[in-house]
């Protein structure tokens, strides 16, 4: 499960992100708001824990843009414990549960994996990667360039890549662990091949590599 954790003080970050490590979670740090942001606009995430006070963005307004961009990964506040003014901000704002500093490290674990749970069956359908999006509920694949449609196995192995950017994948292990075996390594090559076209077709800056006969998404670098 990957979890993003935003904090502006890095010992304490690197704390409770070697902890989460031990727990099983890939995390990803970020020591303000705009890393955050930034972090969210390229990446999928199964939680997002958020400090209220950072700087350049604080927790609240990273919060309020990710509801304006209808994404509702779960979100956990992190503020201090006689803060009640932000606690009610953050729940008004789209916070899905908060907890005070200092905390324990055990209640922090719990929340976010109560978070997760509460979750599985309402996932954001906007799932995005650089300038694209795709709509899992349309299968709609967008840039600020253009739009088109997946088929249903094209955006199945989107979202697949997606959660896992940059790693790269054989047509077997994509047949095998994404669609069970139902399908085949080579429609799996084939489906990759397609979303390359299509993403190009868009002028998306995200891409499909191939290499050595296995295949990964990544942004396109200028």
């Amino acid at each position: 499960m990957k979890i993003l954790y935003a904090e502006d003080e890095r010992q304490l970050s690197s704390a409770v992100t070697e902890i989460l490590k031990m727990e099983g979670f890939a995390v990803t740090q970020a020591f303000d708001g705009g890393e955050a942001w930034d972090a969210l606009q390229k990446d999928y995430f199964d939680a997002v824990v958020l400090d209220v006070m950072m700087p350049v963005m604080d927790g609240i307004e990273v919060l309020g843009r990710m509801r304006r961009a209808e994404d509702f990964t779960p979100v956990l506040m992190l503020t201090a414990k006689t803060a009640v003014d932000d606690r009610v901000t953050g729940i008004t704002t789209g916070a899905d549960d908060y907890l005070g500093k200092p905390f324990a490290m055990k209640e922090l674990v719990a929340r976010i994996n109560s978070l997760i749970r509460r979750s599985s069956g309402y996932r954001r359908s906007l799932l995005r990667h650089g300038n694209t999006a795709l709509d899992m509920a349309t299968g709609e694949l967008s840039s600020d360039k253009g739009g088109l449609r997946l088929s249903n196995l094209e955006a199945e192995l989107y979202s697949h890549l997606l959660r896992n950017p940059g790693v790269y994948f054989s047509p077997e292990e994509i047949n095998d662990s994404l669609w069970q075996g139902r399908e085949s390594a080579e429609k799996a090559e084939l489906y990759a091949f397609y979303l390359k076209n299509k993403l190009t077709q868009i002028r998306s800056d995200s891409e499909i590599v191939f290499e050595e006969g296995r295949f990964a998404l990544k942004e396109v670098r200028a």
